[in-house]
């Protein structure tokens, strides 16, 4: 696959994540995975500023992404997180209010985000965040790397609850276990045959 069909499909795949996150998941302040959680304590014990904990965050793991999954990697890595932070930064103000219900929202915002990231994880990328630490156990252990996605964002939600607001990681908890699973969907899919047949055709 050539780089520039591989840049639109990572394009869009960073997109449905972003969609999700910014017209589904943020209205109900639903947070969409481990990093966030990270800067949510740092920011509740230490006041660490939101925007510093993710910047440092991110540079950590894409550093660690450089090493143990390769340049390229994390080049489209960046690439994908420019993308779904544009998305969110341009949805957000557009979106004054919820959707729907919660438990609807929380539904259709787990699909299309785990979908999203499912894509990433097929094509060598990822969405950044702790995204990067499950490709990396997965690759280096051989875990499925859905079920290790939802066992570190789990675990640092449930922390985050214990110490902040645990309604709302309740809430976060079962997007992870959604998204997780059609992360997990995504992966074994055989959609490589299919990427290779287009490119023939």
């Amino acid at each position: 696959m050539n780089v520039a069909r591989k840049g639109i499909i990572l394009g869009v795949a960073a997109t449905v994540q972003g969609l999700a996150m910014a017209v589904f998941l943020f209205p109900h302040f639903i947070p969409s995975g481990g990093a966030a959680s990270v800067s949510v304590l740092l920011h509740h014990l230490l006041n660490v500023p939101f925007a510093v904990s993710l910047w440092m965050l991110n540079a950590c793991l894409l550093l660690a992404a450089i090493k143990w999954l390769g340049k390229e990697n994390a080049i489209w890595t960046l690439y994908c997180v420019s993308v779904t932070s544009y998305v969110v930064n341009l949805m957000s103000p557009l979106v004054s209010g919820t959707i729907s219900f919660v438990i609807v929202d929380l539904l259709i915002g787990s699909i299309l985000f785990g979908t999203g990231v499912g894509i990433l994880f097929r094509m060598g990328a990822s969405s950044g965040g702790m995204d990067i630490l499950a490709l990396i156990v997965s690759k280096l252990k051989g875990y499925s790397p859905g079920k290790t996605l939802f066992f570190i964002n789990g675990s640092l939600l449930i922390l985050t609850g214990m110490i902040v607001d645990l309604k709302i990681i309740l809430f976060a908890l079962i997007c992870q276990f959604i998204s997780t699973r059609i992360v997990d969907i995504m992966f074994q899919i055989h959609i490589k045959r299919n990427f290779i047949s287009i490119e023939h055709q």
